[in-house]
This record gives C-alpha cells, sequence and structure tokens, in this order.
C-alpha cells in the first residue's frame, strides 16, 4: 500500500515532473489460431485481439481517472508472427488483420510481426523477412521486430544482411517513416511492453498486461536537490526514485490485469524519454556534470543511471522485467536532438552508450544514400554488444530519404525530430556479403 507521503509525492510528480505510465501493453498468444489457410489464420487473429483487448482502451482510461496517473498508449502485443503463418502462409494477410483489430479497439500500436532467427533461418522465415516492407508500409499501426542474435546463439550474418536490405527498401517505399516501426534485436526479450520491438513471447501466457513507466523528469527534479553532492549521492537518489515509480507503475499493472481479466507480467521500468521539455534522458546526464551529453564522462554517467534504475524497480516490485533501464532515442529525446545539433553527440558515442543501456541506436537517422550494407553493419556492431555483454541491444535506424548529413526529419508526436547523423564513408559490404553465423561468445557455454 501506498502510505500519505508517498501519495503526496507522486501527485507532485504527475503534476510538475512528467511522470507518466508510458504504456499498458495486453499480450496475447495467437497460437491458438492456427489454421490451414492464411486467410482462415488471419480471421482468428482478428476475432481474438478484438475480443481480448477490446476493453483496453477504456479500461486504461478508467484507471487513469481513478487514480490520476497520466496512461500515454495502450497497445498489444502477440506471439510472433513468423511462427504464427508458418504452417499457413498469409503473412501480410495477417498483417492487415492485426490493423483492423487495432484500428476497431483504438489502441495506439500493435506489436509481434516479428521473428526469431538469431541462428538461422527456415524458407518460412526467410519469406516472411521479405514481406517485411510491404506490410509495415500498408498498415498503420503494426510494428516489427525481428532477433537477429544471441549470446546464447551468436549472430545470425545472413538475416543481418537482409534486415539491411529491408529497411533500405522500407524507408523507399515510405518516405522513411516506416522504419520508425521496425527494430532489429540481439537478445530480444519476451515481456518487452514498448514499441517498436514488443511480441508476446512462446514461454508466456494467453493473455498478460506488461506495463512501462516512465519518469525521465521525476529523475532530473530529484538530482537537482542534491547537486553539489558526491557520486554516491547521485547513484542513491536515483535508486530512491526509480523506487517511488515502480510502485505507481505496479499499481496500475494489477488493477489493468484484474479488470481485463488477464494475468500480471511484468513492470518496465525504463526512462523512456519524449521530446517534451522536462522529460529528457540527456538532461539528467547533463544534471550529473556534464557540460552536454557526448562530452568524456557521458557513457559513465549513463552507466550509474541504468544501474541506478534497475536496484530502485527491484527494491520496489518483484516482477520487474522487460527492458528496465535508460532509453537513448536521438529523436524521441530533446536533449538528444540538441546535442546532436551543436555537434557534440555522434553516432559512435551513442555506439559506446549502448553497451551500458537500455536498448541501442534508436531512432537514428542517417543519410538516404546509405547503402544497405552499411545500415546491416551498424546493425552487426551494436549486436555485437549485445551478444559479448549478454545484454538487449537494438537498432532502429531511419535512412532519411532526399536528405542529407545536417537535415532534420520530423516524425510528429511522441516520434519527434532526427537530425541526420554522419556514417562513416569506409565500407563494410566485403564483410556483410560472407554472410554465414558468427558463434556464440565462449562465455556462453555455462552449462
Amino acid at each position: 500500500m501506498l502510505n500519505k507521503n508517498e501519495i503526496v509525492e507522486t501527485v507532485k510528480m504527475i503534476d510538475s515532473q512528467n511522470l507518466d505510465v508510458r504504456t499498458i501493453t495486453m499480450a496475447l498468444s495467437l497460437f491458438d489460431c492456427i489454421s490451414e489457410s492464411g486467410k482462415k489464420t488471419a480471421d482468428k487473429v482478428y476475432e481474438k485481439i478484438v475480443r481480448k483487448a477490446g476493453n483496453l482502451v477504456a479500461t486504461g482510461e478508467e484507471i487513469a481517472a481513478r487514480y490520476g496517473v497520466p496512461i500515454v498508449n495502450k497497445r498489444v502485443s502477440v506471439t510472433p508472427v513468423s511462427l504464427i503463418g508458418m504452417a499457413s502462409g498469409g503473412y501480410k494477410e495477417i498483417a492487415l488483420a492485426m490493423d483492423r483489430a487495432a484500428s476497431e479497439t483504438g489502441i495506439d500500436f500493435i506489436g509481434g510481426y516479428s521473428a526469431l532467427v538469431q541462428k538461422d533461418m527456415t524458407d518460412g522465415e526467410r519469406v516472411f523477412l521479405d514481406t517485411i516492407p510491404e506490410a509495415i508500409n500498408a498498415t498503420e499501426k503494426v510494428c516489427c521486430s525481428v532477433n537477429v542474435a544471441s549470446t546464447k546463439s551468436g549472430m545470425n550474418l545472413d538475416a543481418i544482411e537482409v534486415m539491411g536490405r529491408k529497411i533500405t527498401e522500407l524507408a523507399r517505399l515510405s518516405n522513411s517513416f516506416g522504419c520508425g516501426k521496425v527494430v532489429v534485436f540481439a537478445n530480444a526479450v519476451e515481456d518487452n511492453p514498448f514499441m517498436a520491438g514488443a511480441f508476446n513471447g512462446c514461454g508466456e501466457g494467453d493473455a498478460v498486461i506488461n506495463v512501462g513507466v516512465s519518469g525521465p523528469g521525476v529523475v532530473k527534479c530529484a538530482l537537482e536537490q542534491v547537486r553539489g553532492a558526491d557520486i554516491n549521492t547521485v547513484a542513491e537518489t536515483v535508486k530512491k526514485t526509480a523506487f517511488k515509480i515502480t510502485r505507481v507503475g505496479q499499481l496500475v499493472a494489477r488493477e489493468a490485469a484484474k479488470k481485463l481479466g488477464a494475468k500480471f507480467g511484468i513492470v518496465d521500468l525504463s526512462l523512456a524519454p519524449t521530446p517534451i521539455v522536462g522529460d529528457s534522458v540527456a538532461h539528467i546526464l547533463e544534471e550529473m556534470g556534464l557540460e552536454s551529453v557526448g562530452a568524456a564522462g557521458t557513457t559513465a554517467c549513463l552507466a550509474l543511471l541504468n544501474d541506478a534504475v534497475k536496484k530502485g524497480g527491484v527494491m520496489a516490485s518483484d516482477s520487474v522485467g522487460g527492458l528496465s533501464g535508460a532509453f537513448i532515442p536521438v529523436s524521441e529525446d530533446i536533449g538528444m536532438i540538441n546535442a546532436v545539433r551543436r555537434g557534440a553527440l555522434s553516432l559512435e558515442k551513442l555506439e559506446a552508450m549502448t553497451a551500458v543501456c537500455s536498448v541501442g541506436l534508436d531512432m537514428i537517422a542517417v543519410p538516404g544514400d546509405t547503402p544497405s550494407e552499411v545500415i546491416s553493419a551498424l546493425i552487426a556492431d551494436e549486436c555485437a554488444i549485445g551478444v559479448i555483454n549478454n545484454k538487449t541491444t537494438a537498432v532502429r535506424i531511419i535512412p532519411a530519404i532526399g536528405k542529407k548529413v545536417g537535415d532534420e526529419v520530423d516524425f510528429g508526436g511522441l516520434l519527434g525530430t532526427a537530425p541526420v547523423m554522419n556514417v562513416s564513408a569506409f565500407s563494410p559490404k566485403a564483410f556483410i556479403e560472407r554472410g554465414g553465423h558468427i558463434p556464440a561468445p565462449i562465455h556462453s557455454n555455462r552449462n
């Protein structure tokens, strides 16, 4: 139970520090939708999503009104579609059915147009990957994720090469905007509530509620109160603040699960920023003492932040999961955007930062004429960080068609504005064209 002081603090965090529940995500298993034809499978997918998630938006609004906690997004994630459509085909039909169901229920996004190909690919999965550009371009709310690497399996360089090409194709089809709905993972988790990477893993239940809570502004305000203190105080302050934020998320998650007849899954305490002033992870790092994100010391500050957030969350709930850390998407964080604009933050520095945070190279725009093998190589580098460090990493990159370094792409809403960043002019083509499988690291052999 929340005590009186916690309630007062929570009200303050909501009113003036941009605390919100970023998403209530209902994760649904679609294994019982598999049928003998793509059309029948798609029909069953549509019916189940509407039946199970039909009250998700209304429930979220009711809880928000009751407790005074803003709930920004209501979302659904489903079993990876590559698995559901394997027997019957009809991948694009399933994507269209997901999109219709999302529109009917009023949810913001639906994730799970996904594949798990970290070691190798079947013929069906190759066909699925080929459908990604057309399916994502043809839908409004469907999000796609592909896991191409894991610490246990190594890295599937063939799949990485394919995804570089498919992201490039989607950028051309959608004038870049569709790429914001596609993410490529290493070590993807099964209970992530955040888009575009959410899917309902094979080890999850039939209907599960996962909640993502976000409060960069709350952490920033807490650190303002300890200016001049030593770094131990900074870490302790972040940890205590994360504890309070997580308690709010757990309250909302349990209430939503009860009302929707689903199981409570996890609270994901990821400091997910928005373009709104006062809701920036970059500004937290600068409050720690950096003149600008990108300066020497940025990676150390981010490592402290990510670790303290996790420690505070675990203290507050026995069901912390998902990604739970600090996100550093460029286009969605006003502090990151401004750091790129002023020349303080480069792609190379962002890559270094991803070694210590959640999740990876996220919402980054590159010139529209960037070769697909360069996109693949950026994915490979990020996967290597995840595989070697046994952590989740990801790439959500946008080739900005018709744009060059220094231009900007405006996505609107929570997706924000992405300054186009410089990419090395030296080619990795011969490396990517080798194909094959990069073996798992030696420390993966722990049995």
